[in-house]
């Protein structure tokens, strides 16, 4: 599995979720102008087989407009610590997995 997490998630969270879910980056660490524009960190998740991990609903936009990959998993879960989020991410795990398996893009969670 490989995870793209959002500017809105902290890069600090990389090295704590690779163990986890294998491949995990962070849109501030792979080469984009930094703030990334929704639109590139898009593209490079497509190109480079990433799911993307953010807050920013800005991304259901894109995936009506251009359907999917990249998947998206869209937390709705207002401001959390990073180990909050880590533990969440970590117990989604398996609903990640059934997104990633499955023929639909969007995962929310409330």
């Amino acid at each position: 599995m490989k995870i793209l997490l959002d500017a809105n998630i902290s890069y600090k969270l990389v090295n704590k979720l690779k163990p986890v879910f294998g491949e995990c980056n962070h849109v501030d660490l792979i080469g984009l102008n930094i703030p990334a524009q929704d639109i590139d960190i898009w593209e490079y998740a497509r190109n480079n087989g990433y799911l993307i991990i953010t807050k920013d609903g800005d991304f259901l936009n894109l995936l009506e407009i251009k359907g999917f990959p990249p998947k998206v998993i869209l937390l709705k879960t207002g401001n959390n610590s990073s180990k909050a989020l880590m533990e969440l991410l970590i117990n989604i795990k398996p609903m990640i997995e059934e997104l990633e398996k499955n023929e639909y893009g969007l995962l929310e969670i409330v």
